[in-house]
C-alpha cells in the first residue's frame, strides 16, 4: 500500500481518537464547602456522642458495640452478638439511656437504637473493624 493512500486514512482514525476536551470550573472549592458544611458538622456531634459513650458505657460492652450513624436524633448502635445486645439493652433501661440522653443532649441525640451486626472481619481473628 502507497504511503500516501494511507495518510487519509491515519487522519480519520486520529479524529477518532481525539477528544475535544474542555475543563469546567474546578470542583475543589465547591467540595471543600460540601465537607465543611455537612460531614464536619455531623462528625463533631458523632464525636461527643462517641467521647460519652466510652465514658459511660463499661468497656466489656464497648468492645462489642459500634456507633453506625446519628440520623435525626436517633443513635443507631451495631452490637455483634444477641447475649451483648440483651446485656447493653438491659443496661440502658436501667438508666444509662437517661445518663447518655442528658450528658449528649448539645449533640442533638433523642434516642438510642439497638440492632444486631458485624462491623470486622469475622475470618479474621482479630476483631479490626473492616473497611
Amino acid at each position: 500500500m502507497p504511503r500516501s493512500d494511507s495518510t487519509p486514512d491515519l487522519a480519520r482514525i486520529h479524529g477518532f481518537k481525539t477528544r475535544d476536551t474542555t475543563v469546567g470550573n474546578p470542583l475543589g472549592p465547591e467540595l471543600i464547602g460540601f465537607f465543611k458544611q455537612s460531614v464536619t458538622k455531623r462528625q463533631t456531634k458523632l464525636v461527643k456522642i462517641a467521647e460519652c459513650w466510652e465514658v459511660l458505657v463499661p468497656a466489656t460492652l464497648n468492645d462489642h458495640c459500634a456507633l453506625e450513624s446519628l440520623n435525626r436524633g436517633t443513635l443507631t448502635v451495631i452490637v455483634d452478638s444477641s447475649s451483648h445486645l440483651y446485656e447493653l439493652k438491659q443496661l440502658l433501661l436501667a438508666g444509662l439511656q437517661d445518663q447518655l440522653l442528658i450528658a449528649c443532649k448539645s449533640a442533638g441525640l433523642r434516642k438510642i437504637s439497638l440492632k444486631p451486626g458485624r462491623w470486622y472481619d469475622p475470618a479474621s481473628e482479630s476483631r479490626a473493624p473492616r473497611f
